[in-house]
């Protein structure tokens, strides 16, 4: 199956309340042009799964900004303020995740489990509403896992088969994300022929991706 498509076609998939998990770290490794075309379909209603909400004018940010999202997972969201007023005011519904544990959710949902035990958030507002556990008499956290309906994903050098190369930290949550979602576009910098990418270079396999697009 051909995997190319363009950003229309791309940004057709995405639709009004969809849970869409974006890559990137502060918009480093994020799909900026697939975020772009979204904000200019306007599509609404989102939860948005992502390490962070990066700033107003970067990243999942442009989305918040523009009033797209009504939920939104991620680790920190201090570095755009709009998130911020939007959460105080009851704009959007906005929960904090411990870094690595939000990993960890994005994993076990790609690997399809139903979530991982955790000693972090014990005794803090963290673990309010969830289910803890002891486990050899150590008690944790049961942090269920999380799946989206698309993942947006950023990519350095992409062969036509979708299998994905990262430049150094570009790889942030990228490759959990592209294994935990039933639809998994990727923006690559480079689109190379198959055989050009070492195959022990390749950090995503392209069995995880259903599209392309080739970024500027």
């Amino acid at each position: 199956m051909k995997k190319r498509i363009d950003f229309d076609a791309a940004a057709a998939l995405v639709k009004d309340g969809m849970t869409i998990m974006v890559g990137g770290f502060l918009g480093c490794g994020a799909p900026e042009g697939l975020i772009d075309k979204l904000v200019e379909k306007n599509v609404k209603d989102l939860t948005i799964i992502a390490n962070d909400t990066s700033f107003v004018d970067k990243g999942v940010g442009k989305l918040v900004a523009n009033g797209q999202v009504k939920r939104v997972l991620a680790s920190h969201i201090g570095t755009n303020k709009e998130t911020g007023r939007q959460m105080t005011e009851g704009i959007i519904d906005v929960e904090l995740i411990p870094q690595g544990t939000l990993a960890e959710r994005i994993r076990a949902g790609g690997a399809g489990l139903g979530g991982v035990l955790t000693p972090i958030g014990i005794g803090t507002v963290v673990e309010e509403g969830k289910q803890k556990l002891t486990v050899e008499g150590v008690e944790y956290l049961l942090e269920t896992a999380l799946k989206a309906d698309v993942a947006l994903i950023g990519g350095s050098v992409v062969d036509e088969k979708g299998n994905i190369t990262y430049n150094k930290t570009t790889q942030n949550m990228n490759p959990l994300m592209a294994t935990a979602a039933e639809v998994v576009i990727v923006e690559a910098g480079t689109i190379v022929p198959v055989g050009d990418i070492d195959p022990h270079a390749v950090v995503t396999p392209g069995l995880f991706v259903t599209h392309i697009v080739e970024g500027a």
